[in-house]
């Protein structure tokens, strides 16, 4: 099968955006459905903060999807991250860590199994951050 540019964005192998400076060293980021959100500002993430939080919501999407049905029986759930960076440029992440938190009644085995394929297989940020030699170690808490 041959992927023709419309094959790519139908599968999700291309994506765009626009970043434009807003003033300062202020910045707005727009997706290529139209969504904008600003960035690098007094009151928002800066781009390191960003992927940080997208690693983090990356996998914990991957979780909650893999809990499907389980997830009536989740009252919240989320993802604390901390993180270690170089002290030379650049200044990429040398260390994640994640501590899962989920309130409800789901089985603890089934929870670290997605978390594993989270991180194996499915989490594309992760794979970027830790493919550029970040260490990964994560935790679960479960709440009843």
């Amino acid at each position: 099968m041959m992927l023709t540019p419309m094959l790519f964005r139908r599968f999700g192998l291309n994506m765009r955006g626009t970043v434009r400076w807003t003033g300062e060293e202020d910045l707005e980021g727009e997706t290529e459905n139209g969504t904008t959100f600003p960035f690098h500002t007094e009151d928002s993430p800066n781009p390191v903060q960003m992927v940080l939080l997208a690693h983090g919501g990356c996998s914990l999407l991957d979780v909650i999807t893999g809990l499907k049905h389980r997830m009536e029986n989740v009252r919240a759930c989320w993802v604390e991250l901390d993180s270690d960076r170089s002290e030379t440029l650049p200044r990429k992440f040398t260390a994640v860590r994640m501590k899962y938190v989920i309130e409800g009644s789901v089985p603890e085995k089934l929870v670290c199994r997605l978390i594993e394929q989270s991180h194996e297989k499915h989490c594309s940020v992760g794979a970027m951050v830790t493919g550029s030699g970040a260490s990964l170690d994560w935790v679960l808490e479960l709440r009843e």
